[in-house]
């Protein structure tokens, strides 16, 4: 029963990434092109024509439909196509904050909710009903209905925790600050690459938002050397682990590469997605070994922005370079001893 079901979810995870990968490459390479153009600035790099926006907003518009796509093609999986629209928007509520939290769970909620959307239809599906409510279950009852009642769970029940855990989260940090520096880079690293770009990854980015208004810029430092190991890892793994990866995969690792380059962290988010288990703990102590080798050195990024796309504007230059090389090393070993390889007929 237990192998069942995770055949299942690995088949619903894997179907979820393939319908998310267009959106992923288009968002990711429209906002390489426009940010590589760009000038460093107060708020990150700034795009330095209106062509160059109209791309950016474009390459947004990719990465902001992304994680609805995964939720929705997850619940598609497991329910067919009742479920599709129903788990697409729940996953833009993941996505985006919500309730008087204003909480955001980034893919990791989004998964959750795709899950639950798919088993929620398919058990909608078995009611016993008279053909006049059938035709009406897939386009009215069963999308009011899960919308409703999943959407009220996460927004009341899911992410109450979740709100608290961040409000948590900040005033922890707050106080390692000025304490171990070693310490405070290896939470910022983990916290940057566990739910790339979800709420752990953003609170990291409030605390050190934060600390840059007051003048304090390593901790910013070791979170934007860390938002650009997962993507890396993942792109540098595809080039020299072949056989670890299906085509579709490879081909997606030259655009993970462009993303980490420009400190896009949500690059590595389908890799993770098809193979937590062994992609997210690899990326996380990565992260966590870039973010430390950077409080320790003293690395200061003087913009909210990461990936080497920044170095003019890093104070320490060489340990910015060299924490970001050796922490994605770190999770490039990580998958190679860790991943199988796949069978020859998945490779071509």
């Amino acid at each position: 029963m237990e192998k069942t079901l995770w055949k299942d979810l690995q088949k619903a995870f894997n179907t979820g990434v393939s319908y998310m990968l267009p959106s992923v490459v288009v968002g990711g390479v429209f906002i390489a092109l426009s940010l590589a153009t760009g000038k460093p600035g107060e708020g990150g790099m700034e795009v330095s024509s209106q062509f160059m926006q109209d791309l950016l907003d474009l390459g947004v518009a990719g990465f902001s439909i992304m994680i609805p796509l995964l939720a929705g093609y997850i619940a598609y999986s497991i329910a067919g196509k009742p479920a599709l629209a129903p788990a697409m928007i729940l996953g833009y509520v993941a996505n985006n904050p919500i309730g008087s939290a204003q909480v955001k769970t980034g893919f990791l909620g989004a998964m959750l909710l795709g899950v639950l959307t798919g088993y929620f239809v398919k058990w909608c599906k078995t009611w016993k009903v008279t053909p006049t409510i059938r035709t009406l279950m897939p386009i009215l009852i069963i999308p009011i209905l899960t919308v409703f009642l999943l959407g009220m769970l996460y927004i009341y029940v899911i992410s109450v925790p979740i709100g608290a855990a961040m409000t948590w989260l900040v005033a922890t940090l707050g106080e390692l600050q000025g304490g171990s520096a070693i310490v405070l880079g290896l939470i910022i690293g983990a916290m940057t690459a566990v739910d790339m770009g979800g709420p752990i990854n953003k609170t990291a980015t409030a605390f050190t938002l934060a600390l840059m208004a007051e003048g304090i810029y390593a901790p910013n430092g070791a979170h934007r050397i860390a938002v650009a190991i997962p993507p890396l890892a993942v792109a540098i793994s595809t080039f020299i682990d072949r056989k670890k990866y299906t085509k579709e995969d490879r081909d997606l690792g030259m655009s993970a590469f462009f993303m980490g380059l420009i400190g896009i962290t949500e690059g590595a988010i389908p890799f993770a997605v098809k193979d937590m288990k062994r992609v997210l703990p690899a990326i996380i102590i990565g992260s966590a070994v870039g973010g430390a080798l950077g409080m320790i050195n003293n690395v200061e990024a003087l913009v909210p922005h990461g990936g080497l796309i920044i170095l003019p504007v890093v104070n320490g230059k060489l340990w910015y370079f060299l924490a970001m090389l050796i922490g994605t090393l770190v999770s490039v070993a990580i998958i190679h001893f860790t991943k199988p390889n796949l069978a020859d007929e998945e490779v071509k």
